[in-house]
């Protein structure tokens, strides 16, 4: 997710917890890949990208998840690709799926925004009258439960989703220990990268990437996966978990909707 809608997000956090206080008064692979390889060694033509016309079609849209909202995201929700750059190069695949920016040289790409609020996050600000300090906290918190993907569909052609996953594995082992980055200006650091299991489409990488914006701590849910010559990817981020310092779950239910509508 990109840094300035993160910063929106945590300073929402800081706010609404301010307020408190006056109110208080106080991956794994599956056959594909060697399908591919028997492919390629039956001399099958190279297989070609789908373009952006296509993938408009297949990216999630509002009718393919209960409880969600899907929208293309605005210029504040995702990272201009150029302005990524990261100080060890081979943690640069890592910092594109944080930032979904593209990995490789796709030849067509679309994106969406989905969110995801809980019963509590949907009523709004609470009304603090009557409650604790610590049961404002947790109502102010509940208020803020809410979930951001950035759900993005890239095409290549050949076999430009294997090698672009590939990078993205390779990329995860190389740099778990985290690396500095920076995007649209803004420095932030990458604590860690840890690996998750996820089953998706032909192959699939996932992970929890942990980072430092501010001095402030947070977790995304990273996940792409390829489906024939398309990387479907995902960026994950929980505001009140941000607060609360909890983990989250990784958003499987537009992952699983987005795998189903490519088939």
């Amino acid at each position: 997710m990109r840094t300035t809608a993160r910063r929106t997000a945590l300073t929402a956090s800081a706010a609404a917890l301010a307020l408190l206080v006056a109110a208080c008064g106080g991956g794994d692979e599956k056959g594909g890949d060697e399908a591919a390889k028997g492919d390629a060694a039956a001399g099958a033509p190279a297989a070609k990208a789908l373009t952006t016309a296509e993938l408009e079609k297949l990216v999630i849209a509002p009718a393919d998840l209960e409880d969600h909202k899907v929208a293309e995201p605005g210029k504040d929700d995702v990272p201009d690709p150029g302005t990524l750059s990261v100080e060890q190069a081979e943690c640069e695949p890592v910092a594109q799926a944080l930032s979904s920016a593209p990995t490789g040289e796709p030849a067509a790409s679309v994106q969406r925004l989905v969110t995801r609020e809980s019963e509590a996050a949907k009523k709004g600000m609470p009304d603090l009258t009557g409650l604790t300090e610590k049961e404002a906290e947790e109502a102010m918190l509940d208020s803020l439960d809410i979930t951001r993907t950035t759900t993005s569909l890239r095409s290549y052609d050949a076999d430009g989703t294997k090698r672009a996953l590939d990078a993205l594995r390779e990329a995860g082992k190389q740099c778990a220990g985290g690396f500095a980055m920076s995007v649209d200006g803004e420095k932030q650091q990458v604590t860690k990268v840890t690996e998750e299991k996820l089953a998706a489409g032909e192959g699939a990488v996932a992970w929890t990437v942990g980072t430092e914006l501010d001095g402030t701590p947070a977790d995304t849910k990273v996940v792409v996966f390829r489906q024939g010559v398309t990387l479907a990817g995902f960026s994950s981020f929980n505001v009140a978990a941000v607060g609360r310092g909890e983990a989250f779950e990784q958003p499987t239910a537009v992952i699983e909707a987005q795998e189903a509508k490519l088939g």
